[in-house]
């Protein structure tokens, strides 16, 4: 049953024009837009949603928790950190705490960024390559830089 449900799967990915280049790493629980190319060497995570027509380089890695839009570009070995535990916080259990982190539609991420969990890019933004980011981005804003810091608006803006 297994060899099937394999088979059904990578007929489903043709169909919708989902390309994953492997070795890739994609969770059953994973939802995946038509028309999105995910790169080598990528960790998909389990209850990870990505957008129609998303590019997403070699590399990367997008934990349990994580929404990316439409049209988006994802650079080559982004790293979406999921690791902000508050153990003591919640004691008695098994996991911590996932903060959830969302990336709207038409979002630029640079290679080798860095994004926290809980954040929040707004559509349009783009991130530079290397930037660490710590707290939310507005709509079509430009950051970079570590910690990632506003320079300016990325369409006509101040």
């Amino acid at each position: 049953m297994k060899i099937l449900d394999w088979l059904y799967k990578k007929i489903d990915r043709r169909v919708r024009g989902i390309v994953v280049w492997e070795p890739c790493n994609v969770y059953d629980t994973a939802q995946i837009g038509h028309g999105v190319s995910i790169g080598m060497f990528t960790e998909v995570g389990d209850e990870v949603r990505i957008g129609d027509y998303t590019r997403i380089g070699m590399g990367v890695f997008i934990p349990k928790g994580v929404t990316i839009g439409a049209h988006c570009f994802i650079g080559p070995k982004v790293c979406f950190v999921h690791d902000m535990l508050e153990w003591e916080r919640y004691p008695g259990r098994s996991e911590g705490h996932w903060e959830k982190t969302v990336i709207e539609n038409y979002v630029t991420i640079g290679a080798n960024a860095l994004i926290r969990p809980g954040v929040t890019i707004s559509k349009g933004a783009l991130i530079g390559l290397g930037a660490v980011v710590t707290r939310d981005v507005g709509p079509d804003e430009v950051w970079y830089g570590n910690p990632a810091k506003y320079k300016r608006k990325r369409r006509g803006g101040d």
